[in-house]
């Protein structure tokens, strides 16, 4: 038995009561009740649980304005009715089979008249709309909630997740875990400050988890879950009630004033390991708001917003689907400036061999503190070792090199065009095992495959960088890869990418990883890591490629792309046309490069100096060192603006202990 409020409905007088019964059978039944009378009791409708091993509803909630139901069960799965039946269609149609014309709410209401659920068969049974199989686990489904026209459930799975309902489908948007440990999440309450508690059980305790401070608020030892409980908060007192051995027992205590005042929020609990800039949005003031999405060695990702006049960074959203750090982040999509709102596509990844990607919507929302709003859609994820955590008894076996980690990403472009007869998108990754992997991303299914692999370097690559040619009259995929021996690989991956489009196409989704070939060049660029690399094309449509090493030097060689030549099977011939060097250009490991154009570079080391570099015939020459205040700098990202004179003003945002923009 549960209890579900209805919608416009005042909740003391009237209310749903959904019974579960043998064969999977779920009536709705409508209990009215009037001061100093019987309840009224109404059959409203009659469901189908689909088949599982226990079959039984532990939750349900009716959509505002929409006439269906959304129901969880034992199994963990979330379900999908319709309850659009009116009272009178459902009073008729019970009264008809009864053989009479009196309400069923009327033959209920008095002891001596029949059961209303005599003549259920009358209605319908109704087999779900939506079933979203197992998505909280075997643990079963806790609780079902609507705010803001979305729907949220929990589970003991230690998650609770975000859905919206798209026609009549539910689609999860993201899954949240609020904290470690908690991993009996039970209910779900939204306060009128814009707070959102997380109740549930920590070991052995009940606590109240506020998720905008992410402290527990309200901690009782009830001894754990598998109790009945109750808990009740006013702004003057508190108090939760548990059965235990037969005995109900009362905690209360008087609410206590917060003395605890959030000077500034902070990003991460950790060093952050990458940043990328998504774009500019228009605040209602006129000014642009830039928006960034950092990678911590906290297991998080933030999507935060920076702005110039205010010097302050506002965290939008928090990512935490990973489970190791995230050391690298990728974007798809734009990354300009829009005065409604960004639309884009994001990939992070980092240890455990883990990717994650996701749909951010960003738009203004003049209400919010940020005046940014950020949409969060979890889309697809990747781990090598899924395979793994499905085998039976695979702690008898070892686990191969569970330490590989994703050290770089880039987003192939050009590979979502009208070229191709699919809308796969492709990342290319390097990792830590000594491999260059290719994915392949369908965002309409949600599939993220790995497509495509090489051990060519056979150490730890640490960067990738992808482009596009198409000067030739055809489009040419080419990826640039660089190693902890200081060698920077160049590769065509043309042919594999098509090949792994009809592959894809064929096997609907799924397939064998492909060779990626061997490289068509390898440069000896450093002595020892490359710890940054960038690619630029000229308007010669030449390519710069510039990188950075842990021994301070700076290597800059310019490409030229020739078709027909070299190999036949590749098809593309890359001639190296000239080759910089500058030894010692900082003290420390260079952390990030960037070509701003043909004849000016920029880089950041750990020494703390951002430097610019001129570059001409007699090679590099230093223009301007800036010092910032960032130790340990991580990675480096830069970006154009337009003045109003047209002169072009150059930025960039810098991570490491810490964040800062120049």
């Amino acid at each position: 038995l549960g209890w579900a409020p209805r919608p416009g409905l005042p909740p003391d007088t009237a209310a749903a009561l959904l019974a579960s019964g043998p064969g999977g059978e779920m009536l709705w039944l409508d209990v009215t009740h009037c001061p100093g009378q019987a309840p009224q009791v109404q059959l409203m409708g009659r469901y189908l649980l689909p088949p599982c091993k226990q079959r039984w509803h532990t939750c349900a909630a009716f959509l505002p304005q929409e006439g269906l139901l959304v129901c969880g069960d034992r199994r963990g799965s979330l379900l999908l009715f319709p309850c659009n039946s009116s009272p009178e269609r459902a009073a008729e149609s019970t009264g008809i089979a009864n053989g009479s014309t009196s309400p069923v709410g009327e033959a209920c209401g008095s002891e001596s008249e029949p059961s209303c659920l005599l003549h259920k068969g009358a209605l319908p049974l109704e087999a779900p709309l939506c079933v979203l199989f197992g998505l909280h686990g075997k643990t079963g489904v806790t609780s079902v909630t609507c705010h803001g026209g979305y729907v949220y459930s929990t589970g003991r799975d230690g998650c609770y997740r975000q859905l919206r309902l798209q026609g009549q489908q539910l689609e999860v948007l993201r899954k949240y875990r609020p904290c470690k440990g908690l991993q009996w999440i039970e209910e779900l309450r939204f306060t009128p400050d814009g707070d959102l508690l997380v109740l549930g059980f920590h070991s052995d305790n009940f606590v109240v988890w506020s998720s905008r401070t992410g402290t527990n608020l309200y901690c009782v030892p009830c001894g754990g879950g598998h109790r009945s409980w109750s808990y009740c908060s006013s702004p003057s007192t508190e108090a939760f009630a548990f059965v235990k051995c037969g005995e109900v027992m009362l905690y209360r205590r008087e609410a206590e004033p917060c003395e605890q005042q959030v000077l500034l929020a902070s990003l991460h609990g950790r060093e952050i390991a990458c940043v990328r800039r998504l774009g500019a949005v228009e605040a209602p003031s006129r000014v642009a708001l830039n928006i960034f999405v950092t990678g911590s060695e906290d297991t998080t990702a933030c999507v935060l917003v920076l702005s110039e006049r205010s010097r302050m960074a506002v965290p939008l959203a928090r990512l935490s689907d990973h489970i190791s750090s995230v050391r690298a982040l990728a974007v798809a999509g734009p990354t300009g400036f829009d005065c409604e709102g960004l639309s884009t596509l994001l990939f992070s990844a980092g240890g455990r061999a883990q990717i994650e990607c996701y749909r951010l919507l960003c738009a203004r929302d003049p209400a919010s503190e940020s005046a940014v709003a950020c949409q969060v859609i979890h889309v697809a994820s990747h781990r090598l070792d899924e395979h793994w955590e499905r085998k039976k008894n695979r702690h008898k076996l070892v686990k191969m090199d569970p330490e590989t980690r994703y050290m770089s990403l880039s987003v192939i472009p050009g590979t979502s065009s009208e070229q191709l007869p699919t809308t796969w998108k492709f990342l290319a990754a390097a990792c830590s095992d000594g491999s260059v992997r290719v994915f392949g991303l369908l965002e309409a299914s949600q599939k993220l495959v790995l497509v495509a692999e090489s051990f060519h370097h056979q150490r730890c690559v640490l960067k990738v960088e992808a482009f596009l040619h198409t000067r030739t009259g055809e489009r040419r995929y080419l990826l640039c890869s660089a190693a902890t021996d200081g060698s920077v690989a160049f590769w065509d991956i043309t042919t594999p990418i098509a090949d792994a489009t009809d592959a894809l196409h064929r096997a609907e989704g799924e397939m064998q990883p492909l060779a990626l070939g061997a490289p068509l060049l390898t440069v000896m660029a450093h002595s020892c890591g490359v710890n940054s690399l960038h690619v630029r094309e000229t308007p010669e449509g030449q390519y710069l490629v510039a990188s950075g090493s842990d021994d301070g030097s700076i290597h800059v060689c310019l490409l030229e792309v020739a078709p027909g030549g070299g190999d036949a099977a590749a098809g593309t011939c890359l001639r190296v046309l000239e080759r910089v060097a500058r030894p010692c250009a900082h003290a420390a490991h260079v952390t990030g490069i960037r070509v701003l154009r043909p004849d000016l570079l920029l880089s950041a080391s750990v020494d703390q100096r951002l430097t610019l570099w001129h570059r001409g015939p007699g090679g590099l020459d230093a223009l301007s060192t800036t010092f910032f205040h960032v130790p340990d700098l991580a990675e480096l990202d830069c970006w154009e603006v337009a003045e109003a004179g047209g002169e072009l003003r150059y930025c960039c945002v810098l991570c490491g202990q810490g964040l800062e923009m120049l």
